[in-house]
């Protein structure tokens, strides 16, 4: 039996390692960032957001506090620090019945970590794969 989509995600942050995102995302996902207008479409511009978030986030502070599963999708709240801001945020999680996920929503507060966050995400972004409108 496959593993679960929350399990392979839990996975991928614990080791840090966002090449298994490939694996778990479906080719029509969708990625909204807390920071972008429009949604990012297609699995290799929402592996391409994810990837930069590894970087950003997931940092030996990242931790999940609360998750509310439900059948085909989840709520995962998080917490982390970056440059000695705490970050709180939301990760929305919907898959499909194959077990990919197809959507991935974040939301972050406070406003200042939002900032923290648009600037952190658009350098890497720019720097390794050009101008993404990040």
């Amino acid at each position: 039996m496959n593993e679960h989509p929350l399990e392979t995600w839990h996975r991928l942050v614990r080791t840090q390692d966002p090449s298994g995102l490939q694996s778990v995302l479906g080719e029509d996902a969708v990625f909204y960032s807390p920071v972008v207008h429009a949604p990012q479409r297609g699995k290799a511009l929402a592996a391409a957001y994810l990837s930069a978030a590894f970087t950003v986030f997931f940092n030996s502070t990242f931790r999940y506090v609360r998750e509310i599963v439900g059948t085909s999708d989840a709520m995962l709240e998080f917490e982390t620090e970056i440059d000695g801001i705490l970050v709180n945020g939301v990760d929305l999680i919907k898959w499909n019945d194959a077990g990919k996920i197809v959507e991935f929503k974040v939301m972050l507060r406070p406003l200042k970590a939002i900032n923290l966050v648009h600037q952190r995400m658009a350098d890497l972004l720019q720097s390794t794969q050009g101008r993404r409108d990040a």
